[in-house]
């Protein structure tokens, strides 16, 4: 019998605070959870209760004021994938991407190889030398999750990469992401607003309070994979969303 492997994260008794001019800001408060290995889990809650917050403290932007985040590597590599694609307006796609690695010393030839192998795998062949501005939306979040993944990092964390798309785009993209993850098969941490989205794509959802941030609800979803769209009618998601939905109603109206 084989064991579980170690978890790719583990959050202790996690508290950020924030002091500026107009006064203290109590973020995140008491935060406890594990990142399974090679896990997709979301995390959902109030605007204001600290999900972007929790997301920077995990990349290493922010300092955490209490408490302590663990990898399960000595020398963690996150990748991080935001609202807007952030890409550089006067670099063409296949440039975008190699950005992360130009740096490193790597052989040009081993960049692009790999960044060909990543424009494949998030289905943007043929678009290599188009600029930002000939890019969709989900054309654009696309190039941004293959420049995450350049440096095949340990965690992605993925902070509403759909929430500007239209509701067609975002299911398609949400399906495009569940290709990407089980073809490389990252550590996934999802902010989403959407209660059909994390359900949907994930092993757990992880629900936080209004502000001060702290976990209420660490929900298992035990939807088989791969995840087919007629999933989304059946009892059990329904169930899912219900819980997920009331739960978030009785913190802040959601």
């Amino acid at each position: 019998m084989h064991s579980s492997p170690e978890p790719t994260l583990r959050v202790n008794n996690l508290e950020v605070i924030f002091s500026d001019a107009s006064g203290v800001v109590h973020a995140l408060r008491d935060l406890t959870f594990n990142l399974p290995h090679n896990g997709f889990v979301s995390l959902i809650g109030p605007s204001g209760s600290g999900k972007s917050t929790l997301l920077r403290v995990l990349a290493g932007l922010v300092p955490p004021t209490n408490g302590e985040v663990h990898f399960n590597t000595s020398q963690p590599k996150v990748g991080m994938v935001f609202q807007k694609a952030n890409l550089m307006p006067w670099r063409r796609v296949l440039e975008n991407i190699t950005l992360p690695l130009e740096l490193g010393g790597l052989p040009q030839e081993t960049i692009l190889a790999r960044a060909h192998e990543l424009i494949k795998l998030v289905g943007l062949e043929g678009f290599e030398r188009a600029y930002p501005r000939d890019l969709s939306g989900g054309m654009a979040q696309r190039v941004a999750i293959a420049r995450s993944l350049m440096q095949d990092p340990d965690i992605l964390l993925l902070d509403e990469p759909f929430g500007a798309l239209d509701a067609l785009t975002r299911e398609r993209m949400g399906d495009e992401l569940l290709h990407i993850w089980h073809a490389r098969r990252k550590t996934v941490l999802l902010v989403t607003h959407s209660i059909p989205e994390a359900v949907y794509l994930s092993d757990q959802v992880l629900v936080l309070s209004s502000r001060p941030g702290s976990i209420i609800l660490d929900l298992p979803v035990d939807l088989p994979r791969p995840r087919t769209d007629d999933m989304r009618y059946s009892d059990t998601f329904s169930k899912l969303t219900h819980t997920l939905r009331d739960t978030l109603q009785e913190e802040n109206n959601y």
